[in-house]
Formats: C-alpha cells, sequence, structure tokens
C-alpha cells in the first residue's frame, strides 16, 4: 500500500484506511455557497500547505483561516491575478516542496482557460505531485456556470469528493460522495457531515 497522508478529517482517514495515497490529486466538487472550504482550511493542519487562490485575496484567504473555529495550520498563501493565471499557477506549483499540500481555489478560473494549455497544466500539475510525494486538493465550484473542462479534470484526478448541500425542512444536510479513489477501494457508502465550526460525521439521523 503506498504512503498515506491525513487530510485532516479523522472520519476519512478512517474510512480511507488511513488517508490519501501519497502522490494524488483530489478534485472536490462543491456548491459555492455551501462550507466546503472547512475541508481546505483543515487540511493546511497535516502538513506544510501552497494555498493558491485565484478568486480572493491571500489577505482575504490569510484572515478566513486565522478567524476559523477549525484547526488549520500555517500555509504559504498565493493570489493568482492577471491575464495568465494558468502560467502563473504552473510557476507556484513547480517549486512545491517534497510531501507537502497544494490547494486551489477555485479550479474553475483554469478551468475556463484554453483546453490544450490546461490539460498542458494538469499533466505537469499531476507528475510534479507524484514526484514530490504530495498531496493536491481542487476546489471545483459546482454552481450554475460548471466550466466545460470540468470532466478533464474529473477524469484526470485521482480522488473525486462529491459534496451535496441541500436545504431538509429547517436544517441543512451535507453528504459526501467519494465515487472515484484511483490506486484504492472507492466508498459505497455516503458519509453524512456536519460543517460548522469544523468537520465531523453527523449522526443526527441516519440517510435515507
Amino acid at each position: 500500500m503506498p504512503d498515506r497522508l491525513r487530510t485532516g478529517i479523522d472520519v476519512l482517514d478512517r474510512k480511507l484506511d488511513g488517508g490519501i495515497p501519497a502522490g494524488s490529486i483530489v478534485a472536490l466538487t462543491a456548491d459555492p455557497a455551501s462550507q466546503a472550504e472547512l475541508l481546505l482550511y483543515e487540511l493546511t493542519a497535516t502538513r506544510g500547505t501552497l494555498y493558491i487562490s485565484l478568486d480572493r485575496t491571500g489577505d482575504a484567504v490569510t484572515d478566513s483561516l486565522a478567524n476559523s473555529p477549525a484547526a488549520t495550520g500555517s500555509p504559504t498563501v498565493r493570489d493568482v491575478a492577471g491575464e495568465a493565471p494558468l502560467d502563473n499557477a504552473a510557476k507556484l506549483v513547480s517549486a512545491l516542496p517534497e510531501s507537502s499540500n497544494l490547494i486551489v481555489d477555485p479550479l474553475n478560473v483554469l478551468e475556463h482557460q484554453e483546453p490544450p494549455r490546461f490539460r498542458n497544466f494538469m499533466n505537469e500539475l499531476q507528475n510534479h505531485i507524484y514526484n514530490t510525494g504530495s498531496l493536491a486538493l481542487l476546489h471545483c465550484l459546482d454552481g450554475h456556470r460548471v466550466p466545460e473542462l470540468r470532466d478533464t479534470t474529473l477524469h484526470m484526478s485521482d480522488v473525486v469528493f462529491d459534496l451535496k448541500t441541500t436545504e431538509s425542512g429547517d436544517t441543512i444536510e451535507n453528504r459526501l460522495a467519494i465515487p472515484k479513489f484511483r490506486g484504492g477501494r472507492a466508498l459505497n457508502d455516503i458519509i453524512k457531515l456536519e460543517l460548522s465550526e469544523e468537520v465531523a460525521i453527523d449522526t443526527s439521523r441516519d440517510i435515507a
């Protein structure tokens, strides 16, 4: 079994036999109005992390991490602005050290670039993450304008986390499915999560 890297979320790590295999790319699909960022923030507590922000400023991300009630680390935060986001992101990725985390938030900005250049970026990302034994988490917003290249992202990713957030009566329910786990065992069951101050398993009721 390849080395496993913890996600920082105990319930996930237990179900995934200790975490995600080193050298993997994880695509996290989630609604923009969900609390999916908690999964990103808790990952920063596990090891050195480069956090690439493509929408919010670096200061905004740093403030959010500092104010998060969940346990977080001290990631290096870089916002990628300008007219060449793929080139700027690729330069940052190429400097990622051994056994690190990479968070790209959100990947949508890069998925709207030219298809050949995006595929080249994903291939270079895959090679670098594998060669450094690192873990990449790509935050893929699943909102009203899903990029046409999303299929490419999901195909090239090693693991897919699919977070669904729904309103049921007077409660909000978060259900996490892991339909794809390359090099491992995909989960048949859906995990019901509580996303409030931190990521925890929701035991309030069974999933129908």
